[in-house]
């Protein structure tokens, strides 16, 4: 037996939606946690299955955990265990994250390869290198990194290409080390903005967050504190993505606009209306068949390879032809292959998809791959006659809390149903 979503076509989705704190934030800022022994505290926390799981990846380590609604609570002791249980590591690729702040607290690691989503190879290369360069070993060594370092020692680091998690585990090892870090080509993404605003109210030196280059000033220690999680931006683009390919007309709340600058200008060139109402608060209203528009996945301040699969179901739907390049996974295109079960006109070729609208997609049973792209698909059937039957949908489960409740209070019909699924 197994969950899915039965989407009925034909909606257009109108209303306001609030948004909460982001998935890519707040499980970093669990593992920023293990900084520093007592209590910390993190609100806005969205109520999404990484969270738990990334609870128990914590309480193996040795820390005390209550998820409570919106809010996470995380008891570090005065001693850890370095090597946190490798189940819990599995169900989610964020758990990564604790390799910086243990080789940083108790400098050593032994961290199980994590599990995640199935959208490409993401190695952790940049990661181990710059963990060597602040002077600790780290190798792949029966399924684990496992890291070790007498002493950390601040360094110029540059990474080659910029990676969140790997800006993310080398920042949170630099805290503690002696002297200065500098990391040059850091990912800039508002989610590493509000690890530092985090890392800096526990007490680290941290210069540059938001730029390419990060100035880490080494300090003897931390200390606990309390943080709210910035809005998340990816689930706020989906419900843009929502009006524009439903035609509809949605508000959207609990998100920062200019973390979405590109995607409402792209949507704007797609023929919708933008109107930003507050700092936290922004309006997409598209009033006729939207229009096609090219995309280009690129690192933060670039389009968000998390947000492809949307940017292929508006497309599938619109009048004319698009071409949608992707940079950053190479498995991200599976979600084509669920698309043209729904009818969608799409070729792929490499890194690139031509994707030929058509005025309506026609209902399917699919299969979600990944997080996004099961939300893709649930908007996807939203414009497809009859009903789409999505299947997997615990990926989506993952990252978009109460994601049913929300679509049909804005007029959509989908029901969670348990079944046997016939592939």
């Amino acid at each position: 037996m197994s969950e899915h979503f039965r989407v009925h076509g034909g909606a257009r989705l109108v209303g306001a939606v609030d948004v909460v704190g982001a998935k890519n934030s707040v499980l970093k800022l669990m593992a920023a946690a293990l900084l520093a022994e007592g209590t910390t505290t993190i609100t806005n926390c969205p109520q999404i299955l990484d969270v738990p799981f990334m609870a128990d990846v914590l309480r193996s380590i040795g820390c005390d955990v209550t998820v409570d609604g919106s809010t996470v609570v995380i008891t570090t002791p005065s001693e850890l265990n370095h090597q946190p249980d490798a189940a819990s590591m599995g169900k989610l690729r964020a758990s990564v994250c604790v390799l910086g702040p243990l080789v940083g607290r108790c400098r050593r690691a032994v961290v199980a390869l994590p599990g995640g989503d199935a959208i490409g190879s993401r190695p952790l290369d940049m990661h181990q290198s710059g963990l060597r360069q602040l002077g600790a070993t780290s190798e792949i060594e029966h399924g684990s990194v496992v890291a070790h370092a007498e002493d950390l020692r601040g360094a110029q680091i540059w990474l080659d290409f910029p990676s969140m998690g790997a800006t993310e585990n080398i920042l949170m090892a630099a805290v503690l080390a002696e002297g200065t870090t500098v990391i040059d080509n850091a990912a800039r993404e508002p989610e590493i903005v509000d690890l530092c605003t985090m890392l800096q109210q526990m007490g680290a030196k941290i210069d540059g967050a938001g730029t390419s280059t990060l100035t880490v000033h080494g300090v003897a220690s931390l200390e606990p504190t309390e943080h709210r999680v910035i809005g998340d931006r990816i689930v706020g683009a989906t419900w843009a993505f929502a009006a524009a390919t439903t035609c509809g007309d949605i508000t959207v709340r609990g998100v920062d606009p200019h973390h979405l600058d590109l995607v409402l200008d792209k949507l704007q060139t797609a023929g919708a209306s933008v109107t930003v109402a507050a700092d936290q608060e922004f309006r997409v209203v598209m009033d006729e068949r939207p229009k096609s528009v090219d995309f280009v996945t690129l690192p933060y301040p670039g389009f968000a390879t998390d947000l492809q699969p949307f940017a292929i179901a508006l497309c599938a739907v619109s009048d004319g032809t698009a071409m949608i390049t992707e940079n950053l996974f190479e498995a991200r295109f599976r979600f084509i292959e669920e698309m043209m079960r729904l009818g969608a006109d799409a070729r792929t070729d490499g890194h690139h998809a031509v994707i030929r609208g058509v005025e309506r997609l026609s209902s399917a049973p699919v299969w979600a791959s990944d997080i996004r792209a099961g939300a893709g698909l649930v908007l996807a059937g939203l414009c497809a006659d009859g009903v789409t039957q999505v299947w997997d949908v615990f990926h989506i489960d993952r990252g978009y809390p109460s994601f049913v409740e929300n679509l049909n209070r804005l007029g959509a019909q989908v029901e969670r149903v348990t079944a046997t699924p016939e592939r």
